[in-house]
């Protein structure tokens, strides 16, 4: 139920942006149809993202929470790390430390990146229609500022509740577990194509 709620509100916000920011609309051009899926491992949790480009004139973006359907690109992280992925230089180097599991399109991943990487919303100049100049420049930096001051917090939170899931109520699975299942599972592939090939070698005889 939750899941829902929340991909609604995700969904709504991310086509007011979409509204709001005609540049956000041309940077996902190119991932239009296309379907990012994003796993976070710590949480239990596939939602995906899928740009339709525009519908009734307005630029519309899908927004699906437990995903279980092909995507041309699937991201498998955790929460902690996930926060990186706005920097889309950042991607390889995840993937290199096993911070980060990328099936399927890299360029989809970066784009998707660079577009909300490179976005800058003038929130003060969206205010001033509804509150006036000078109240919305206020607004903005009080904002701006509690943000600053909520980072570290969020970060502590992000932690707690990453631990709570995995290691008090048991319904996460911890990273260090899934990187043990895709070293198993890449061995396993490996013992399986070498079966094959002395199957193969055998009955040729």
């Amino acid at each position: 139920m939750w899941i829902t709620l929340l991909t609604a509100v995700a969904e709504s916000a991310l086509d007011q942006l979409l509204n709001k920011e005609p540049d956000l609309a041309l940077q996902l051009a190119p991932t239009q149809h296309k379907t990012l899926a994003i796993t976070l491992t710590d949480l239990g949790l596939c939602c995906a993202l899928h740009y339709v480009g525009e519908q009734q004139g307005k630029p519309h973006c899908f927004v699906y929470g437990n995903y279980q359907d092909k995507a041309d690109c699937h991201i498998t992280t955790t929460l902690s790390t996930l926060g990186e992925i706005s920097d889309p230089s950042q991607l390889t180097r995840l993937i290199r430390e096993e911070k980060l599991d990328l099936e399927g399109d890299l360029q989809l991943a970066q784009s998707y990146s660079k577009a909300f990487s490179g976005l800058d919303i003038d929130w003060a100049e969206h205010l001033s229609r509804h509150l006036g100049d000078a109240p919305a420049q206020l607004l903005v930096e009080r904002c701006k500022a509690a943000t600053q001051r909520g980072g570290s917090h969020l970060k502590t939170l992000q932690r707690t509740f990453t631990q709570l899931c995995q290691d008090e109520l048991k319904v996460a699975v911890h990273p260090l577990e899934v990187r043990q299942f895709k070293s198993h599972t890449r061995q396993l592939a490996q013992q399986l194509a070498a079966l094959e090939q002395r199957i193969n070698a055998l009955s040729e005889l």
